[in-house]
């Protein structure tokens, strides 16, 4: 069993190692396709309008680059706080239903049930089921009421 596993291991760093190297040759390749252009355009420019304005090309050209990586550096930043705030939010509501999963809570309603009895304890479960399925049904009422007063123009509230 172990052996699958550092097989597995093994055969995925390969297969990482050769899609890396695989990029990297790839990006080198790109960067001289893109010197001999710039190189061309160089030239072209100079030979038409002279060495300041082929200069100012080439500058231009390399900040019309920079702007779109830039660009895309921006939204990758938007995307990745927006999904963080999404995670954030989603702890948020995972919190809030913790105290009911709470492993020492568990063992202490374990307790109380071996101390009663489970007859005296059903009672009381349903008990409370009842008063959690009401403390639910306002809590999502309010939710809702809220919504509403902030909601679109369109949707009424019921009062």
């Amino acid at each position: 069993m172990l052996k699958g596993i550092i097989d597995d291991l093994k055969n995925s760093t390969g297969n990482s190692l050769r899609m890396t190297s695989l990029m990297a040759l790839a990006g080198f390749a790109g960067f001289v396709a893109l010197c001999f252009l710039c190189v061309a355009a160089f030239i072209a420019v100079m030979q038409r309008y002279g060495v300041i304005e082929a200069c100012l090309t080439i500058a231009g050209i390399f900040l019309v680059i920079a702007a779109i990586f830039a660009q895309v550096y921006a939204t990758k930043q938007k995307q990745a706080r927006e999904r963080a705030a999404a995670a954030a939010r989603a702890a948020a509501r995972a919190a809030a239903n913790a105290p009911l999963i709470d492993p020492m809570l568990v063992a202490t309603g374990i307790q109380i049930a071996r101390t009663l009895g489970l007859k005296k304890v059903i009672p009381l479960l349903a008990l409370a089921g009842v008063a959690l399925g009401y403390m639910a049904n306002r809590s999502s009422a309010a939710t809702d009421d809220d919504t509403n007063e902030t909601g679109d123009p369109d949707e009424v509230a019921d009062d």
